[in-house]
């Protein structure tokens, strides 16, 4: 009587089976993933010519039609100049298309004939509009001369002469033509020095300032309504003069001599 196969014949006949079903399913499952989607030649032609009229089309509503002209040019953030003398300096090409406006030439027109203008944004208003954005330099300090008064602004640039002072503004004293600090440091440096103490003075105290008077670099004083003097010294420890400050006026207010120079150790007298 023949033997039966044993365990191990049936195992390894097994094992053949499942490898044969794996060598099979392969190839098939390979060509699936092989599969790419091809386009049509006609519908790939059709998506090019598409594509080249809708960039043609906009090109040509953005350059050739009068869909996009600059019609209007308005200009903000003005106090001291005139809207229409900017505007005319600005030389907008009234008519063009709005794309092709060189606004980087137009700042820089602005800032070259306007020295109060601190900066300009020259922005498209579409459709139709140019827009002129201008901050003016604001003065901190004015230095009077031949009855006229030349405006200072916080970076120490003097940027116009007017006739009139304006209202707030101290006025800056350089009695510096003798004093080794003018050899030194030279006169825009003491100018800046008495730019940089003006600026730290408080909102109240700037209000009462009347004038700033540089005798030399480390001889800053400061001349408020009702008489009342402050020596600053040099421009040095800013903010803890003012808050030193700040403190004699309202502890000593019927003084009319104060001194910060030395902040660790203010001082005040008079009446």
């Amino acid at each position: 009587m023949a033997a039966g196969p044993t365990t191990a014949e049936k195992s390894g006949a097994s094992e053949s089976k499942r490898s044969s079903r794996g060598a099979s399913d392969g190839p098939s499952r390979g060509g699936i993933r092989s599969r790419r989607f091809r386009m049509p030649p006609t519908r790939v032609l059709l998506l090019a010519l598409a594509v080249l009229l809708l960039t043609v089309g906009g090109l040509w509503a953005l350059y050739g039609s009068n869909w996009f002209r600059v019609e209007r040019v308005k200009t903000s953030g003005t106090s001291v100049l005139a809207p229409g003398e900017i505007e005319a300096a600005a030389a907008v090409p009234m008519g063009a298309p709005l794309v092709s406006v060189d606004t980087e030439a137009i700042e820089a027109r602005l800032r070259r004939g306007f020295p109060r203008i601190e900066s300009v944004d020259v922005v498209r208003s579409w459709p139709h509009g140019i827009g002129l954005k201008v901050t003016e330099r604001k003065p901190v300090l004015l230095i009077e001369k031949g009855g006229r008064f030349v405006e200072v602004d916080a970076t120490g640039m003097r940027f116009a002469t007017v006739d009139t002072a304006p209202r707030g503004i101290p006025r800056l004293v350089l009695d510096s033509a003798s004093s080794p600090s003018l050899r030194r440091f030279g006169a825009d440096r003491l100018l800046r020095e008495a730019v940089r103490v003006r600026g730290e003075l408080p909102a109240e105290i700037a209000r009462d300032t009347r004038v700033v008077r540089v005798t030399s670099y480390d001889s800053v004083t400061l001349e408020l309504t009702r008489g009342r003097t402050v020596f600053w010294g040099s421009g040095e420890h800013g903010p803890v003069k003012a808050r030193v400050l700040t403190a004699l006026l309202k502890a000593t207010p019927k003084a009319g001599h104060f001194d910060v120079s030395a902040p660790t150790e203010p001082a005040s007298s008079g009446s």
